[in-house]
């Protein structure tokens, strides 16, 4: 396979929506803060990178209240988790055909 038989996910390749992507992929599901603090984008920016996450129906997200604070929890969608597995095919690709 070569590198023209593939498309990048380019929604996945933006830097920040890779580190959610990634670190939602290895958790069950996660809380905003922690996101927050793993990824170390701002609350507005993790904010703004998770609603295009969620309108691609990669990321679902739920809200409730937690001693009557709100709380923001997230997680991986089965399509998601699909693309996310179809991106890392591609980039395992990508390196492959480099030249040593």
């Amino acid at each position: 396979m070569s590198s023209d038989d593939f498309e990048i996910d380019k929604l996945i390749h933006e830097p920040a929506r890779l580190k959610i992507m990634a670190q939602l992929f290895v958790v069950i599901e996660a809380d905003f803060i922690f996101l927050m603090r793993q990824t170390g984008l701002t609350w507005g920016n993790l904010s703004s990178h998770m609603s295009k996450l969620e309108a691609a129906g990669y990321v679902e997200v739920r809200k409730e209240f937690l001693d009557k604070k709100p709380h923001t929890v997230l997680k991986l969608a089965p399509k998601g988790r699909d693309a996310f597995n179809q991106y890392r095919r591609a980039m395992d690709q990508v390196f492959k055909d480099l030249p040593d």
